[in-house]
Parts: structure tokens; sequence; C-alpha cells
């Protein structure tokens, strides 16, 4: 069922919208506020799916109501109710977020018209936020202790913007999860996520993987090549390790941001891309720019957002939700029934010093479900996970 509100002064105006709407569908729930103020208060004690606006009120006129509840509800389609006069204000409040305007008094097609599509509008926008809260589980980031909850928090907060993150922490926390859920619940998701491992590409090859390469640029570029900025175009790049990315690389990458354009390896051409960069790094890069290895420009360039994934042994309370994701998914994977851990064996692993962070945790849990009882138990944990 549709729950729509009207707020308008005029009772006789309030009284023809509501007839009009309800008898057009039986799943219309239409409800009424004489004044702004009124309205705001229902706005925000209610889930409306469609609000109708008066635009000239006593109290608090439709441009303000407009104005604070877009800051409440930004997601609800206001539809403005307009005057012969007002027709100039109706017109400025679809640049402030208006869904449409109708006019006193109002035509019935037009009417109905409009109420359809801004509910049809209402669907799509709480449709698209389901599927960028449903997060791909190959990506899923497992754990509720306070660290993760504040990742979680900022990845809610920034994914839909477009700006620059970068995730800093040690080998093997997670900080490629943080870049796919940034990505995942962002409006480029249609869009691909290109990675590139900094650390993994040969110093003199960097720069042709990032940018491309024309054809004769260097001894093997037989043919034109584009890099991985393009074929991340509107979508998102992830710069892994992006502390062993060369410094004249880095400079390439200092231009692209500031210009959003790139030239390929041997090309005075420039091309034109649109990237959100998300860049990775176990290193402290501000040591780094100290001793000279990375450009502190680049470095505030990147660091729009920062995000610390902590190490394992700084979130230890999030280890028995780990073990119990990692059983589930490794025993689906290899087409057994998940074993189960006997409190001893969590305790016992909530108590080990993980140097390799989840990734570590994770072929433990691997190596205990394959050689481990249908039970693990904490023997299991001392013979099979021991170091």
């Amino acid at each position: 069922m549709s729950k729509i509100l009207i707020i308008e002064d005029e009772a006789s105006i309030r009284r023809v919208l509501k007839k009009i709407i309800s008898e057009e569908n039986d799943a219309y729930n239409v409800e009424e506020a004489e004044d702004g103020l009124l309205g705001i208060e229902m706005i925000k004690n209610n889930d409306y799916d469609l609000v109708l606006c008066d635009i000239k009120m006593p109290k608090m006129d439709g441009v303000e109501v407009l104005e604070k509840a877009k800051k409440i509800k930004p997601e609800i389609p206001i539809v403005m109710i307009s005057g012969h006069g007002d027709l100039d204000t109706a017109v400025n409040t679809m640049r402030l977020g208006a869904f449409d305007y109708i006019s006193k008094p109002p035509d019935l097609n037009r009417l109905l018209n409009t109420v359809r599509n801004a509910l049809d509008k209402k669907v799509l926008i709480v449709e698209n936020k389901r599927l960028k809260k449903k997060v791909s589980k190959n990506y899923e980031m497992i754990g509720e202790s306070d660290a993760i909850s504040h990742i979680k928090d900022i990845i809610e907060k920034v994914a839909a913007t477009d700006a620059r993150v970068l995730i800093t922490g040690p080998n093997g926390t997670g900080k490629e999860l943080v870049a796919h859920w940034l990505h995942e619940k962002s409006d480029r998701v249609k869009a691909p996520m290109i990675e590139v491992n900094c650390a993994a590409i040969p110093s003199e090859l960097i720069e042709s993987e990032l940018f491309g390469h024309v054809k004769g640029s260097f001894t093997g570029a037989n043919k034109d090549r584009a890099g991985k900025f393009e074929a991340a175009n509107k979508g998102t790049i992830f710069l892994d390790e992006i502390g062993d990315m060369s410094l004249s690389a880095q400079a390439k990458v200092l231009r692209a941001l500031q210009e959003n354009r790139i030239s390929r390896v041997g090309s005075d051409k420039d091309i034109k891309v649109n990237v959100r960069v998300v860049a990775a790094t176990n290193k402290d890069l501000k040591k780094e720019i100290a001793e000279g290895r990375f450009r502190e420009d680049l470095y505030h360039r990147l660091a729009v957002i920062l995000i610390k994934v902590p190490a394992l042994n700084d979130r230890r309370e999030d280890i028995p939700l780990l073990v119990d994701f990692f059983s589930k998914k490794i025993s689906e994977e290899q087409g057994n029934p998940k074993k189960t851990f006997s409190d001893d064996a969590i305790e016992l692993l909530q108590q080990y010093d993980w140097t390799g962070n989840i990734r570590e945790l994770r072929n433990v849990v691997e190596r205990l479900i394959i050689l481990g009882e249908k039970q693990v138990s904490s023997s299991d944990v001392k013979l099979f996970a021991s170091k």
C-alpha cells in the first residue's frame, strides 16, 4: 500500500486531492496536514511514498518544507502544488529537488499521472538502495567489533560519492574487501572495478599497465593497448599496494587525478577518463614521503577519506564470527557438511598471535576442516593449527 501525504492549508483543496487520489486506487492511503509545520512532523514520524505540498502556506511555506523534507527523507518524491502566481517558484523548486509540480485547480489526468510516476520513482529508489546494500557474498566484511562497525559506517557515508579513498593496514587484513564494498555500494557498480597490484608489476611496465601504450613506444609494444584507467572508465580503479609504485608513475597518476585525463606511453594525445580511485597500502606513506619514496601531493590527493583496517589481533572478538563464516563457506565449496568448533577451540584460536591476519585464519580453518573431527576441538587446534 502506498502512503501519500497532502500538505495544504486550504481544506477544500485537500478534500479534492484526497478524493481524486483515493478513488484512483484502493491501495493509496492518503493522509493530510493543514500546514508545513505539521507536515514536517508527520514526515519525520512516518514513511511516506509521496508528498504533495502547497507552496503558499502560513507558518512554513512549501519551499521551506521541501528543503527540510529533503534533508530528513531525501528519497521521498515531493510534488509541489502551485497557484497561478506561484509558477516561477514552482519551477525553482524543481532545482531544489521537487519531483514535479501541479497547478490549481488540479487537472485530473495530470494529477494522477504525476502521482503514478512519482510512486514508480520511489519504488526504483528503494530497490536501488536495497541492491546497493546487498553486497556480493564474495566480499562480505565479517565482524561486529567497534573497528569494523566504524569502517562499515564510513563506507555507507562515502560509497555513493566520488571521494577518493586510501585504505591502510597490514597484509591479510581485508583491504581488498573494503575496496569492493565501496564499489558495490556506489553508483558505479554497473561499471567495472579494475584491480591493479602495483607491487606485482615491474617498475618499467607499471606506466604501460596503468595508462596503456601505442605501437612502437618500447621494445615489445607491437600494437596499441589501452591501460587500466581506460578499462575502468565510469567505474572504479583499485590501486593495491600503491606504496610500491615508482615515482614516475606516481607523477602520471597525480595528473590523472588532477585533470581526469591520461596519455598512453609514447603518445601526446590526451584521453579523458571518469574513474573513481581507491588505493591501498601496507606501508606508512608518511614515512615513505619523508624518505623521498612517495609524493606528498599524491598522498593528499588519494587520502580524501582514510580507512584504517585493523590487524586481527586488534579485533579478536570477531574471530568466532569469522570462524563460523569460513567454516560454512569452505564446507560449501568442498561439498561437505559444515563442521562446528567447540567453545574451547574458539577460545584457543582467539589466543593465537595472528601475524598473517584474516588470510592466515582462513587457512587454519580450512586445515582444521579437512583434518579435524566432525566437531573441531581444542586438541585439533593444538595439533593442526600450531605454527
